[in-house]
């Protein structure tokens, strides 16, 4: 048998928009076919919430809030809240 579970820290950072598509994709299909859970960590919350199921927020090394990534834009800690405001618009 193998990993439980995957973490991918940064791992499409640094990566033009097509490359981290193939790289979502990878790691998408691992954790599909092989049935494992995947910790995902980023600084990109745009793609966290199209990529993530649930998002966990930290902040001075302890969690401040959880939610699932569909509720991202709902959130409520003054902390997720700066980091979301922070988002460029378009």
């Amino acid at each position: 048998a193998g990993p439980e579970m995957m973490i991918a820290d940064e791992p499409t950072s640094a990566l033009d928009v097509t490359v981290q598509l193939d790289v979502l994709g990878i790691l998408d299909r691992l954790v599909s076919e092989r049935g494992m859970g995947l910790i995902f960590i980023s600084h990109d919350l745009r793609l966290v919430s199209s990529f993530c199921d649930r998002v966990i927020v930290m902040y001075a090394g302890k969690v401040v809030e959880q939610l699932k990534a569909s509720e991202l834009g709902r959130a409520q800690h003054p902390y997720t809240r700066g980091l979301l405001n922070c988002m460029p618009k378009i």
